[in-house]
């Protein structure tokens, strides 16, 4: 992976490291905590110019979230309702649930969505699939991202040889993030599969 990073940077230089970040939206394992800061690390050795860094990798960032924001909007809401009521264990409910949720709490869900792993690319589709006004999605993807992109980018300029720390420390949060979202998982399933039940047992009688 790193050998893959410092070959595109240096052959593209800063916009290396912007496509990097692009395609980190498309294909989260792909892990910004590695391609910011060791941005941040080139640039602190004077291989690339660290304004042009934060500009190219805020654009990919970008660029990312807007493919994901036009999945969502072709995909559209009758299709994830048809979708959703194809699931054996989803509700159109569900969907109208979070629709309403989102409808109220979007514009900060997108901000710092930007900042949660995982989370930086998903929250692009459901926005598309609500079709928040392109401009104001794109302004508050634009400042989530340039703030998340700069933290690291930052730390890798600053901590030279030792940039790699960072993913150490940030790998911590983000299995932790999984592991709440895998817990949320297996309490939907846990509560939808009870519901079943009771319904069942209510029909019997």
């Amino acid at each position: 992976m790193t050998d893959w990073l410092v070959g595109l940077m240096e052959s593209l230089g800063a916009p290396g490291a912007g496509l990097a970040i692009a395609l980190e939206n498309l294909f989260p394992p792909l892990p910004s905590e590695v391609i910011l800061p060791l941005s941040g690390f080139t640039a602190g050795r004077g291989q690339m110019d660290l304004l042009d860094v934060l500009v190219c990798t805020t654009l990919g960032s970008v660029i990312g979230a807007l493919a994901l924001y036009w999945v969502g909007a072709l995909l559209g809401r009758e299709r994830t309702l048809a979708i959703a009521a194809k699931l054996p264990l989803v509700k159109p409910s569900d969907i109208e649930k979070t629709e309403a949720w989102f409808l109220k709490h979007g514009r900060k869900t997108v901000f710092f969505g930007r900042m949660i792993p995982l989370f930086r690319s998903l929250i692009s589709i459901p926005a598309g699939v609500e079709r928040m006004p392109l401009v104001t999605f794109t302004l508050l993807t634009s400042a989530g991202s340039l703030i998340w992109n700069t933290i690291f980018v930052m730390a890798g300029y600053l901590l030279g040889d030792n940039w790699s720390v960072v993913e150490t420390y940030v790998g911590v949060g983000t299995k932790v993030v999984i592991a709440v979202v895998v817990l949320a998982i297996l309490v939907f399933v846990g509560v939808r599969l009870a519901e079943r039940r009771r319904g069942r047992h209510a029909t019997r009688r």
